[in-house]
């Protein structure tokens, strides 16, 4: 059984760098070769890597300007994903010149040339650029857009610990989402406000922010989102040494954050509580507390937040037991020393950049891990490794499977009652209680006009995300951003809760339908690769779903 787990996570590790080669081979031949077909070859590979959605074909006589604007560009995207940060920037600055016009899409570049900076610690490259998306979203007038150009403005400032350069744009962002009327948007702006003041020592100003965006998320019913508030509230608790009130925060949230395997959070919360309890005095209580959080620190590769937990623990026995203090103080050394003894000076710009805030604490903690290690992994490790493997990537199928399911509810939430607007029963005219939906009405909108355009061209088999785009009068590009924002889902993933949505409507509605002919009607060529696609998601065949109703 061990051998088994082992021979599938090695190849699938083979699998995965071998596509990366390939990704990468067919970038040097573009490089050395600019013409339509290498172009082609680049992003056919990207496609088998599953990283665009659709294959993009150029034909012959295409500009090389306009060739080498797209490569460079999605070739930039690839470097940032595999965290290749310096050929990403090398790329993303190639293509940007060749985007002429100030649209959508030099937007994207500038925003992706932000990220870019920020994970290499260059705070000032990365204020600049997603300045410059910023500039052209304001010039767009969409609310929505600003809000979030401002916000990532502002989490670049907070990355650097520019807390008081932040402050201006959380504040702007706030005002335009505000108007966008987009409260899930607003949680996160609200969120992001609270870090900010907590950060400036001003936590009677973060705890009504963190507040505020507790309640939002808790309306809306994002419970992962509401945890992160409450302990966001807990931070400006114990800024303001309200100890008792942030122990009983904790004490609630931990619960929540270890159920949903948010196992970073948890353990950042752990240390928190850990805290908490310091101040009151109650060293023996937080022991424990900070003792868990560095075992998970450390299996995370967390060197930095796992420092602190010794701190806690060495502050902890300070009183109770000299000698486990002395213990604790003497690891807290060793890590500190390892810190900067193994982190290069890219590294360490790094670890300022990515332990700034909440949100960037929870980012890759396996490229972390490369800072601390430096031997090879024993095989009893590789099979635990293994293991552990295929027991996330069954919860993550598991989670995926939910996610789809609820966002196929979603659009049977969001479609009017006859299928058809023109009907009467339109979706405008259905109160809030009988759709469920809890988003921005332009959201609503935008959202039934992708279904209805997906479901009119789905008997022609003719309903990509660049057909749908163009249904819609929008370039792929500003299409996939704005349906992320909407639905917080990538275009061929809500398109595929779209087919799913009329294949259990249909199967429900006509239980003398073939499934052949279900299949057709939902876009399928092959009835076996629809059965395939329904039993990936609802872990039975369209027969046994059938059947079950």
């Amino acid at each position: 059984m061990k051998r088994g787990l082992t021979t599938i996570l090695l190849a699938w590790l083979t699998s995965v760098c071998a596509m990366a080669q390939d990704v990468e081979s067919a970038l040097a031949k573009f490089d050395k070769q600019t013409n339509a077909a290498a172009a082609n070859l680049f992003f056919s590979e990207l496609l088998k890597a599953e990283f665009v959605d659709e294959e993009t074909v150029f034909p012959d006589g295409t500009p090389v300007d306009s060739l080498k604007q797209q490569v460079w560009y999605w070739a930039a995207e690839w470097m940032y994903d595999v965290q290749k940060y310096g050929q990403a920037e090398a790329y993303a600055l190639k293509a940007l010149p060749l985007f002429y016009d100030e649209n959508d899409n030099m937007a994207d570049c500038l925003n992706l040339l932000g990220l870019i900076y920020v994970r290499m610690g260059d705070v000032k490259n990365a204020a600049n650029y997603a300045k410059q998306c910023l500039k052209i979203d304001m010039k767009s007038g969409d609310d929505d857009r600003i809000s979030s150009s401002m916000n990532t403005v502002a989490g670049i400032y907070m990355a650097g610990f520019q807390a008081k350069e932040a402050e201006h744009y959380i504040l702007g962002a706030l005002e335009h989402a505000e108007k966008a009327d987009n409260p899930a948007r607003k949680a996160v702006l609200l969120g992001m406000a609270s870090e900010v003041y907590h950060s400036l020592g001003n936590d009677e100003k973060a705890l009504p922010y963190a507040e505020q965006a507790y309640q939002i998320d808790s309306m809306l019913q994002r419970e992962p989102q509401a945890s992160i508030r409450l302990s966001q509230k807990g931070s400006a608790l114990l800024g303001l040494h309200r100890y008792k009130e942030a122990e009983d925060i904790y004490l609630r949230i931990i619960p929540r954050l270890k159920a949903i395997g948010d196992y970073h959070s948890y353990a950042i919360a752990l240390n928190r509580l850990g805290m908490s309890l310091l101040c009151q005095e109650r060293q023996q209580e937080a022991i424990p507390y900070y003792r868990e959080a560095a075992g998970l620190f450390s299996k995370m590769g967390d060197l930095y937040n796992e420092i602190h937990s010794h701190k806690g623990l060495y502050e902890s026995y300070w009183k109770l037991n000299p000698d486990s203090a002395k213990i604790e103080l003497d690891y807290f050394d060793l890590l500190k020393d390892s810190l900067y003894t193994h982190a290069t000076a890219d590294a360490l710009s790094r670890y300022n950049a990515e332990f700034g805030n909440d949100q960037l604490l929870q980012e890759n903690a396996e490229v972390r891990q490369a800072h601390r290690r430096t031997i090879v992994i024993a095989i009893a490790l590789i099979l635990l490794i293994a293991i552990a493997a295929c027991l996330i990537i069954r919860r993550i199928r598991h989670r995926q499977q939910l996610q789809m399911q609820e966002l196929v509810k979603e659009i049977e939430r969001l479609k009017t009652p006859s299928d058809s607007p023109s009907t009467g029963g339109t979706q405008e005219n259905l109160p809030e209680e009988k759709t469920g939906w809890k988003g921005s009405e332009a959201d609503k909108l935008f959202l039934m006009r992708v279904i209805e355009a997906v479901n009119a061209a789905m008997p022609t088999g003719n309903f990509g995300v660049e057909q749908i785009a163009s249904e819609l009068n929008m370039s792929v590009q500003t299409f996939r951003r704005r349906l992320q924002g909407a639905a917080g889902e990538s275009p061929k993933a809500y398109i595929q809760a779209i087919q799913m949505e009329r294949a259990v409507t249909l199967l429900t509605d006509n239980p003398e339908m073939p499934v052949s002919q279900v299949a057709n009607l939902c876009g399928f060529d092959e009835a076996s690769t629809f059965t395939h696609t329904f039993k990936r998601i609802y872990d039975c065949s369209p027969s046994e779903y059938r059947d079950k109703r």
